[in-house]
Parts: structure tokens; C-alpha cells; sequence
């Protein structure tokens, strides 16, 4: 751990740390219960979101300015993406098991692990490999046991993959923008950003908009744009990139027991040496990343 500028107990960032992956962890079930479409609570989810995330980012002094230009345009591209990343995962949540949704939703720090190695024109080495191995198998077992299900549900799972890509298109495309701007004001210009391509997405779906029960949709918001990003902006800078891939495992574990005690989701043996070997090599992946700033989305701030 690494101790923050503030005099907060270590504890503290730890159960923040803690706390927030549980609440994103509940998104996809509160996604499954909105009356709306999947990709109309996505609009919902951010929609709701952005004038508290605006609030945030000026109450912490943080940079809003979106210059030099091609800061603007990098942001407005990673908006894009960003709503493709949730209205894929949203759409996936729909159709495969909420365990299955989280890991898969969660695999953008998988592919910039071998987007780095593409870059760098060199294999991967030691844990690296074992951390592709462990998602190839562990991504195998869990699709093979979605396509035992139903094909749907092994759509829903691609679904999710195709999201984890899209998140760390999202992040690449952000790189830059953290020397100009806090992870508040990243956050909330991608979401202002993001919100009306998932309307327009959600329109031409043909999904319905307005819910007619408002309860998951503000749930929603709550807890994965403002208690979930909230408690992750608080807490990652005070931890290295071993500990937040290990905390990612709550998430999992949470949705698991949702999906259980909700839909009645149960998990045999395989399903559960599949969630593990992902889960090893999210952490894995993780690990091998250097630590720095977060932008914030499903384990740092989708």
C-alpha cells in the first residue's frame, strides 16, 4: 500500500477499495430489473449521472478546460467508445448469467496487457503467459458452459467480451487526457459524451426509454456512477496494481451470490474452475500494469 497525502487510516482506503467494487458489482442486477431496454438504463445510468459528476469535479477543484484541441476530440472519441462499452455490456447482461457479465465486462485490462505486447513488437513472459493461459481456458470453460445453456446465452457472453474491448479502447484513448485533467472531470465530460449515443443506440433498438419505475434506474446510477466511481476515485491512488486486481475478485463474488439469490443463477464445478482461472488472470494482468491515475468504469469506472 502506499500512504496518501491525506491522514486517513490505511483501513479506510481499503474498505473503500472494498466497498466500491460491491457496488458496481450490483449494476447488472439492477440493470435486469429496470422495465426500460438494457441500452435505455445505460443512458439512464450516466443521463442521471453527469450533473453530480460535473458538481464533483468543480467541488475538487479538479481541471474541467478541455484544451488543447485534441483533448476535446480525444474525449468526445473515448464518449463513443464508452457507450459502446456499456451498451455492449448491458445488452450481454441481458442474456447470460450476471457472473458471467462482471468477468467478461471486466476483461479490458486482459487486452491492454496484449495490446502492450503488440506495441512493443515482444512476447509476453513468465506470469504474463500464464495469465493468457489462464484466460483462455477460463474464458473456454464458461462459453463452453453458456453454449450448454442456450446459444443466447453464449451471445451474451461475446456481448460482454466485445464491451471488455471497448473499455480498453476507452482507456487507451485517455492516456493523454490524464495530464490535463482529474479523474472527476474525465469522467464527467466521457459521460456527458457517452449519454446521447446510448440514447440514440437505444432509439434505434426500438428499446422503451422512460421507465415507468424509476427505483432500479436511480439505484443504478447510485451505486455504479457516484458510490461505486465514487469510492474507487477515492481509493485507488493509495493502493498498487497487485491489491486492485485482487479487490476485482469482489465483484464476481457478489454478483455470483445476486445472480443466485435473484434469478436463481446456481454455478456447478466447472463454471466455478472457469470464474477462477479468469479471475487469476485479471489479477495477473493487473499486476504486470504500472501503477497510475484511474479514469474510472466497471473495476476502475464503466
Amino acid at each position: 500500500m502506499e500512504r496518501g497525502d491525506s491522514n486517513q487510516p490505511q483501513w479506510l482506503f481499503l474498505l473503500a477499495l472494498l466497498a466500491g467494487n460491491c457496488a458496481l458489482a450490483l449494476g447488472p442486477w439492477f440493470v435486469r430489473l429496470a422495465d426500460t431496454g438494457p441500452v435505455s438504463a445505460g443512458f439512464w445510468r450516466l443521463g442521471l449521472a453527469v450533473p453530480f459528476l460535473f458538481l464533483i469535479a468543480r467541488g475538487t477543484r479538479q481541471p474541467m478546460a478541455l484544451h488543447p484541441a485534441k483533448l476535446r476530440w480525444a474525449v468526445i472519441a473515448a464518449g463513443v467508445i464508452f457507450a459502446l462499452d456499456i451498451a455492449s455490456w448491458h445488452v450481454g447482461i441481458e442474456k447470460t448469467r450476471l457472473a458471467n457479465a462482471t468477468l467478461f465486462g471486466n476483461s479490458g485490462s486482459l487486452v491492454l496487457m496484449v495490446w502492450g505486447f503488440v506495441l512493443v513488437r515482444a512476447w509476453p513472459r513468465g506470469k504474463e503467459w500464464l495469465a493468457i493461459l489462464c484466460a483462455l481456458g477460463g474464458a473456454g470453460i464458461l462459453l463452453g458452459r453458456s453454449l450448454e445453456i442456450s446459444v443466447e446465452t453464449l451471445v451474451g457472453d461475446l456481448f460482454c467480451l466485445l464491451a471488455g474491448m471497448f473499455y480498453a479502447g476507452y482507456l487507451l484513448l485517455l492516456q493523454d487526457a490524464r495530464r490535463y485533467l482529474g479523474g472527476w472531470s474525465i469522467l464527467a465530460w466521457s459521460s456527458a459524451a457517452s449519454a446521447p449515443v446510448l440514447l440514440a443506440i437505444a432509439l434505434m433498438r426500438g428499446e422503451p426509454v422512460w421507465p415507468t419505475d424509476w427505483s432500479p434506474i436511480i439505484a443504478l446510477f447510485i451505486s455504479s456512477q457516484l458510490i461505486g466511481q465514487g469510492l474507487l476515485v477515492f481509493s485507488l491512488r493509495h493502493f498498487p496494481p497487485l491489491v486492485i486486481g485482487l479487490a476485482l475478485l469482489t465483484q464476481p463474488a457478489v454478483a455470483s451470490l445476486a445472480g443466485w439469490l435473484a434469478f436463481g443463477e446456481v454455478l456447478g464445478p466447472a463454471d466455478i474452475l472457469g470464474m477462477v482461472m479468469l479471475a487469476s488472470a485479471l489479477v495477473i494482468s493487473r499486476a504486470t500494469q504500472p501503477k497510475g491515475p484511474s479514469t474510472g468504469a466497471k473495476t476502475t469506472a464503466s
